[in-house]
């Protein structure tokens, strides 16, 4: 089947319907329009999906509401210096605004650095998503002006800094607690979660553009983006070979000629896993630490990390290869699975804390979110797989009018409207849009994606201690 250009035409109107208005600018969306929604903050504009919006004004040739965005944003990053651990350090940027009536009628916004949300965690992702806007803006826009600005420049930096400071660990990874980003709720990703590393991948080529040339962050981001580039291209890349090598591993190795090097022991291995990865086909794995191998599958990172030129190009077709074959399990009746498989049993009570929202194969628990769908478009353009991309849309458009715009669905194949999920979710309306413009209109992929990198494989380097 075709998509209907009058569901296009419908979804434009729902898009244009959830634009917040500020002085009377627009700044923002809200994330759902829900008439039925309760008293939860869905009414508020959250950093990270007003990223896909964003896209869809641009490829529409609205730049306006993005501009406004990231001026408004930019005034409620965090600047100041703070030992109080209430507070949001320095260079966060929040993970949700609302316009609130003061006396008078006067207006104003009111940022959310997560001390609100459910659990009260911060969101580590708000800062990459803002730098993916403005670099989204400036390609879509050419307004170089607004991004050499001052203010922009040391927004930049304080996002930077938030990135590369001191810590206790010594991987060019980024060390984050678990439900500090789209998955914000207990899924055992604490560590170094790929989503979050394909986003910091993703923000330091953006910084590495935008900062003046003589910059001298330049430098130390080019050298992080070296390793960060070789760390997770060489120890997070799994297909059957690399499978094959970790149930062989010895364990308990020393020194420089370990080949276990994060010491994995194999019986870690999921029966699962045994059977479901093809031959023509690999991924990113979940998350990789000290004695640890997350072999889950997670949509975000490994779509990010094609679109993003993180994954190199055999990478990236054998990403696109184990989504071909196993489109019943990742694509199903909805694009597209978050993770896969979903956390059962007594692995969900320990995980999750009995997250009754996060039951297995319900909402982030290997639910499917038709938002992901902008993303595995990008993918397959990038990926000259467009006819997989035409595939998922056309699954999508059958249903997603239909069903209001669910913000997520349930099942193992995405056939139930999510137990929880809030109608008309925009960014689900956005993602749509993003698709279908960007598999109709092939130049929209130069607003998200990256040429390849010389300088990053130059700086590409093993851990210390490790042979490559």
């Amino acid at each position: 089947m075709e998509v209907s250009k009058n569901i296009v035409e419908l979804a434009w109107q729902a898009l244009e319907d959830s634009i917040i208005n500020y002085r009377g600018l627009p700044v923002g969306t809200v994330a759902a329009c829900d008439p039925h929604m309760s008293s939860l903050n869905y009414d508020q504009c959250f950093t990270r999906d007003f990223a896909v919006s964003a896209l869809a004004f641009l490829m529409k040739g609205e730049t306006e509401i993005v501009r406004n965005f990231l001026l408004e944003t930019l005034t409620l990053q965090s600047w100041d210096k703070r030992m109080e651990c209430f507070q949001p350090g320095q260079g966060l940027m929040p993970a949700s605004f609302k316009v609130v009536r003061g006396k008078n009628n006067e207006e104003h916004i009111h940022a959310d650095f997560g001390e609100h949300a459910i659990a009260r965690v911060a969101p580590v992702d708000s800062g990459f998503w803002w730098l993916f806007i403005l670099r989204a803006y400036v390609k879509a826009s050419n307004d170089w002006s607004l991004v050499h600005s001052s203010e922009f420049q040391t927004g930049i930096k304080l996002i930077l800094d938030v990135c590369l400071t001191t810590r206790f660990d010594m991987f060019p990874t980024m060390l984050v607690p678990d439900g500090s980003f789209m998955i914000d709720r207990r899924m055992g990703v604490y560590g170094y979660p790929l989503d979050i590393q394909a986003l910091f991948y993703v923000s330091l080529r953006t910084a590495k553009e935008l900062l003046e040339p003589e910059d001298e962050y330049i430098a130390v981001v080019e050298e992080r983006l070296g390793n960060l580039a070789y760390h997770l291209r060489s120890y997070y890349w799994l297909d059957l070979q690399i499978l094959n090598e970790i149930y062989c591993y010895k364990v308990e190795e020393y020194g420089i000629t370990a080949i276990n090097k994060f010491n994995i022991y194999p019986d870690t291995i999921p029966e699962w896993l045994k059977e479901w990865l093809p031959e023509p086909g690999g991924y990113f794995v979940g998350n990789l630490g000290p004695g640890r191998m997350d072999f889950r599958f997670f949509s975000q990172g490994n779509l990010m990390a094609i679109v993003s030129q993180l994954a190199l190009e055999e990478q990236s077709q054998s990403i696109m290869d184990l989504i071909s074959v196993r489109w019943e399990s990742l694509i199903g009746r909805m694009p597209i699975k978050v993770c896969f498989p979903a956390i059962e049993g007594r692995d969900w009570e320990t995980i999750t804390g009995c997250d009754a929202k996060n039951i297995p194969w319900s909402y982030h628990n290997g639910g499917n979110w038709p938002f992901l769908l902008w993303l595995f478009a990008a993918a397959a353009q990038k990926t000259n797989r467009v006819e997989l991309g035409y595939m998922a849309l056309e699954v999508a458009a059958s249903r997603l009018f239909k069903d209001k715009w669910p913000e997520y669905y349930d099942g193992r194949h995405g056939r139930l409207i999510g137990k929880e999920a809030r109608r008309y979710q925009t960014w689900t309306i956005a993602g749509f849009l993003v698709a279908y413009e960007i598999l109709n209109n092939p130049k929209h992929l130069d607003l998200i994606s990256f040429p390849e990198d010389t300088v990053v494989i130059a700086c590409s380097q093993p851990l210390p201690g490790f042979s490559g």
